[in-house]
Formats: C-alpha cells, structure tokens, sequence
C-alpha cells in the first residue's frame, strides 16, 4: 500500500486533514491539480470554532499574528451586524485573512509533519475494493495509480471523487448571480463599508497589496441566464448605481460571478471513500463559512480514520462520520438559503423584513448569539444516541482551565483525553488507561456553571465531549459504551 490515505484537493480542507492524519501519524499523500496555489483568494475569514481547532494543536498563532481580528460579522449584509464578542470562548472574533496565506501557513503545518502534496498530479478515478481503494492519478509522467486504505475528496463542488464514487449531489440550482471584483480604489470607503437599497447590495473588504474587494448583487442579477463574464465597466456601473460613485476602481486583478445553487452529498462516505468540504456541500458565499465548515468536517473525519488505522476505534466510528457532519450540511444551507433571501429582498415588504430582522439583530442578544453561535460553530452539538446522556455529551468542550492548564493544549489527535477533575484524583481511572487514550487530573479553575456537577469527562480529539458524570465509579462502564478505546495499557 502507497499510502494509509489519500486525500483529492489542496485546498484548506484537504490540507488540514492531512496535517492532522500526520500527527497521529497516518501516512497520507494530497493529489493536487494545480502547480502553484491560486492567488485569487474565495475565503476572507477564519471563525471562531477554527481558530479554537487550530489552537488545540498549538497552531494558532501565526494565524491570530497576521490575520486582522473583527469583534463580529454580517449576516445577510443587515445594518446590524453580529456581535461575536457576546460568545464563550478565547477567541470572540472573526480573522480577516485571505485564503492563499491560509493554505500556506496549514500546507506548511503538513509538510513539516511528514505529508506528501503531489502538486501537478489530479485524482482521475478510482476502484474501491474491500481491504484498499485503487486512486487513478493522472500527473506530469502519464498517469499511474496509488493504492490506500482509504480516499478523501476534498476537490471541490466539481468533485470527481464523488462522481467517481457513484455518490449522488442533489440541491437546487442557481436563481441569482452574485460578482466580485478584486481591484485597486485610489478613494476607498471607509472600513467595514456596506451598502443596501432598491439598486443592489454592496460589501467592500480590504485586501492585502492595496486591493479592495467589491461583492454585490443587483435586482437585475435575479436571473437564471448567464450574462458573460463580468467586465470591469459593468463592476463600476454596479458600483455606481448603488452607492454613486466607483471609489476610483482601476487595475482588476480579479473579476467573477458566483451563484446561489445550493447542493448537499447524499452520503458524506460511500465504502472506503468520503467527502469534505465543498465536495460534500456547496452553497452561496453568505458570510465566510464555507472553508471553515469544511475544515471541521476534516476535524471530524481525521480522528475517526486514525483510530480506524492504528487500532484503537470501535466497530462503527467511521459510520458516525456522516451521521455527525451530514446534520451539519443540512443546516448550513438552510441558513445560507436564507441568507439570500434577504441579500436580494430589494422590494419594499423585502426591505422591511430586512429591518426587522436587523432591529431583532441590534436589540434581542438571544436573536444575536443564536445567529453568531450558527455562523462561528461554536454551537455545534453531535446529539447523543443515549436519550440518558449527560446534557454536555456531544457538546462542544471550552478551554477549561484544569491544574493550570488550559484544556485545548491538552488535545491530541492521536487520541481522547480523559478528564479526572475531582480535587485529589481518582486511582481507579489510572487503570483504565490504553491506547487512544490519555488521561489528566486536576480540578477546573472557575467551572462554567454546566461543568459544576462533572467529576469526569471523555473528550473527544475534535474536542468535542463523548461523556461526562458526576461519579467517577461510572467511567469503565460508560468507556465499554462509547467508541473510546478497548485495550487497557499502561498509563500514558
């Protein structure tokens, strides 16, 4: 076997979910089509749940050193925006950072931790078999195959992963055609400049190298029917016929349309393949998170293949893939869907719907974190099966600070971490100590008032809870129930 997997896609996705299969250290290869990364940057934002990903693998920091942090976002370009600062957790902010230096610094992550990118190469197809599935790769010598224990399409909305696999992409196709326009303005607005009315909606963000980017919709973009490629003329009388004025816009380094059709995998795995990312689900662009939805779902997926590889997943892990991120998929399109509604509500009734909702926004916190908590994932749960489960299994777990730690630089992906945060420790969970799982002991400093009663949790290597109680007696049981490891070794 070449590799223990093969990922289709260098994209952010594609690249985290190698770094972190190499960190529990699965050999892995990226297949990318492209031979030098795309300059024209999709993504602008790193959420707040991704930011906490990448800190619970001590690799945070270059991103919070460069990327411009932003107290909230937008959500249907409303007046109000959401206030992310209302959120629990260390990063109540949004990172402006463009989605190049975001691949650098994760595909540096990879490189440095043992991945292979093969850039110039592009997945063709494949044969998935019973023990291996054969990747047909197509690169600069001709093409030739690489045999794994599994397959990740991570190749976008054209996925030829997914079509190989027979897996099928239903959705709903594109009724409205929104642009974009990188380019210079010798007089830009002010930042955080956003702009609605009956002639269209406008976004302006700033970019790094002098450049600003302009994202808009006009009523005249409600329309099934291509119009050509966008022109610069045509930005500037957009500009123009919603705001007044062009901004001096010159020198585009980069003009596109992009589309509402809005698409969900049927199944995120099919046999020894899986998807992630904008292979398994496609909607329109409303409010940066399509890379980082994606990057959770390689959050998701790393573990459950490494614990599948080295030995230590019970029967069935990889199933609860689909079953956890599917769920997922399902909401962000609605909440993108209904997004676009109110981004093209340019009639009256759709302009006061839109204030209504803004005044929802501004003056209910409830509306504003229930918004923000869906944008940012940070209030992403993976319900339980157990109707008797504690109310935090599934939950996502805050950096708790236990014995002056702080618990995200406690996780590993190699493994679960098993709490013990009675105040003297408890003898009888050194022994239930094994392979996948480790333990730490210590008391939380100033317990969330959810945490108060928990004298022992299992959390997961995404950082999400699989159990937690009250009464340390019960943790062999509930380890024997969960899909925590079996084989009892020595302490780690």
């Amino acid at each position: 076997m070449d590799y223990q997997v093969v990922i289709a896609g260098a994209g952010p996705v594609g690249l985290w979910l190698a770094a972190e299969l190499r960190r529990a250290h699965v050999s892995v290869a990226v297949v990318e089509r492209r031979t030098e990364r795309d300059n024209r940057s999709r993504a602008l934002t790193v959420h707040p749940r991704t930011i906490e990903t990448f800190a619970s693998r001590g690799a945070h920091q270059p991103f919070v050193d460069e990327g411009m942090p932003l107290p909230g976002g937008h959500f249907a370009n409303l007046d109000s925006r959401l206030d992310f600062r209302r959120l629990a957790g260390p990063f109540p902010y949004t990172l402006a950072l463009s989605q190049r230096r975001t691949e650098e610094l994760i595909e540096r992550q990879a490189l440095e931790l043992g991945a292979t990118v093969l850039r110039g190469h592009e997945v063709t197809g494949l044969d998935d078999g019973a023990d291996a599935v054969r990747v047909q790769v197509r690169g600069p010598e001709g093409p030739y195959h690489l045999d794994a224990a599994y397959l990740v399409g991570c190749d976008g909305t054209r996925s030829t992963v997914r079509t190989a696999a027979g897996i099928d992409y239903p959705g709903t196709p594109s009724t409205v055609l929104g642009w974009l326009g990188d380019v210079i303005l010798d007089s830009p607005p002010p930042f955080g400049h956003s702009t609605f009315g009956p002639a269209g909606s406008l976004i302006t963000v700033p970019l790094p190298g002098g450049l600003h980017r302009l994202v808009g919709i006009t009523p005249r973009d409600l329309t099934t029917q291509w119009p050509g490629d966008l022109t610069l003329e045509e930005l500037r009388r957009n500009v123009i016929a919603i705001t007044g004025e062009d901004f001096g816009m010159r020198d585009p380094a980069w003009l596109s349309r992009f589309g509402n059709a809005t698409r969900l995998a049927a199944s995120y795995r099919r046999g020894r393949v899986f998807l992630a990312g904008d292979a398994a689900h496609q909607h329109f662009p409303a409010g940066g998170v399509g890379m980082n939805v994606g990057i959770q779902d390689a959050a998701n997926l790393a573990w459950k293949l490494a614990a599948t590889l080295n030995g230590w997943a019970a029967d069935g892990l990889l199933d609860t893939y689909h079953a956890e991120r599917h769920p997922v998929g399902i909401r962000l399109a609605e909440i993108t869907r209904a997004q676009t509604a109110l981004m093209t509500a340019f009639t009256p009734e759709g302009r006061s719907l839109r204030a209504l909702f803004s005044d929802m926004i501004g003056t209910l916190p409830a509306v504003n974190d229930r918004l923000a908590g869906q944008i940012s994932a940070l209030s992403v749960t993976y319900p339980p099966t157990d109707p008797d489960a504690h109310p935090l299994t599934g939950t996502r777990a805050p950096d708790l600070t236990i014995a002056g730690r702080g618990l995200f630089s406690l996780l590993r992906a190699d493994g679960y971490l098993l709490l013990d945060l009675t105040e003297n420790g408890t003898a009888l969970l050194t022994d239930l100590v094994r392979p996948g799982l480790r333990l730490h002991a210590g008391a939380v400093d100033e317990p969330p008032a959810a945490w108060r009663d928990v004298r022992v949790a299992l959390i997961r290597p995404d950082g999400h809870v699989a159990w937690a109680g009250s009464d340390p007696g019960e943790t062999a049981a509930a380890l024997a129930a969960t899909h925590a490891p079996a084989v009892v070794e020595q302490r780690a």
